[in-house]
């Protein structure tokens, strides 16, 4: 396929360097769109366009967008804490306006990196693009949801070709948000269970979410559609943490709380770092309690079948990956 001009939102982040990467690798041109204070060390080694703006500054955007073909956007506000309006600034009126300075522009495809946290966590195996997405209680969530509701509404009546991708927990090197936290907590022995551990989950290893932008960048079948994205594993999160472990060289946690005694923690947690106007979050919250302690799982189903997706990594290989990323030794 021809060389195309891609600009990624979000490019220096853990997410968009991996897919900055993968899009330099099949042999595009590839644009990124960076703050003036943003840290660049993920980019470290990439052959990069890159361009200084912001996705609330649809002056910075217009500068970035002429000769591009493809938009993917990935830049967002991804956090369980934090005021609405930042969420809703960051994740709704960022995307309103990237998508609308790419339909001046004459993009020709528009791949949007939503979250499977849309469709909540009700506790269901299997859940699919048609499962239904509630209004949420969590500002990152309703942000997001909110984000592509109007994202869908908009395309269409504006003739922008837009494809959503729905991850599951993404993790893999470079891993800020999710993984170093948790190994942080394991590797200080306050790691543990919600419920034992057997809620169902949706581990996202970074490359095969990378690999799926690829398709969804350049499938025919995509346009106009939404996919869930995860590496396709029927997994509850003691496997999970017990394989992480395993490649990390870290004693295995042993710790559990009952669901109801988490949600009762996070609930006061929550309270009392409000009340003292606390900006980091808590140990515990309900949206870790909820992820970690009911089936939050989906099916890949839609996206093999449309896309023919198949996660290039397996379970092992990712582990082995981001194991030698995190240069962990046995402890």
């Amino acid at each position: 396929m021809a060389e195309r001009t891609v600009l990624i939102t979000g490019v220096n982040g853990f997410i968009g360097s991996h897919v900055a990467a993968a899009f330099a690798r099949r042999g595009d041109r590839v644009r990124g769109l960076v703050r003036p204070t943003s840290d660049r060390r993920l980019l470290a080694g990439l052959e990069l366009d890159l361009r200084v703006g912001d996705i609330t500054d649809r002056a910075s955007l217009d500068g970035a967008m002429p000769g591009v073909e493809v938009v993917v956007h990935v830049a967002g506000l991804a956090s369980d804490w934090g005021p609405w309006q930042r969420f809703h600034a960051v994740n709704v009126v960022g995307t309103q306006q990237v998508a609308e300075s790419a339909q001046a522009h004459g993009v020709r495809r528009f791949v949007h990196v939503s979250s499977a946290s849309l469709h909540g966590f009700a506790g269901q195996r299997g859940m699919t693009e048609d499962s239904p997405m509630p209004v949420s209680r969590y500002p990152y969530v309703e942000s997001k949801r909110q984000a592509e509701a109007w994202l869908w509404q908009w395309s269409r009546a504006n003739g922008l070709p837009t494809v959503a991708l729905r991850p599951g927990n993404v993790f893999g090197p470079d891993d800020h948000t999710f993984l170093q936290p948790y190994v942080t907590a394991i590797r200080r022995g306050q790691g543990g269970y919600i419920g034992g551990g057997r809620a169902w989950t949706c581990p996202t290893y970074v490359e095969n979410l990378a690999a799926a932008v690829l398709l969804a960048a350049e499938h025919p079948a995509a346009v106009g559609e939404a996919f869930l994205v995860t590496d396709g594993l029927d997994i509850d999160w003691r496997t999970f943490t017990e394989r992480l472990c395993d490649a990390l060289a870290l004693r295995r946690p042993r710790m559990s709380l009952p669901y109801w005694l988490g949600m009762a923690v996070a609930t006061a947690m929550e309270g009392a770092w409000r009340l003292v106007g606390a900006r980091s979050a808590p140990l515990l919250t309900r949206y870790r309690i909820q992820n970690g302690g009911r089936d939050y799982h989906f099916s890949i189903g839609k996206i093999r079948r449309r896309l023919g997706f198949e996660p290039p990594f397996d379970l092992a290989t990712a582990l082995q990956r981001t194991a030698a990323a995190f240069g962990e030794t046995a402890r």
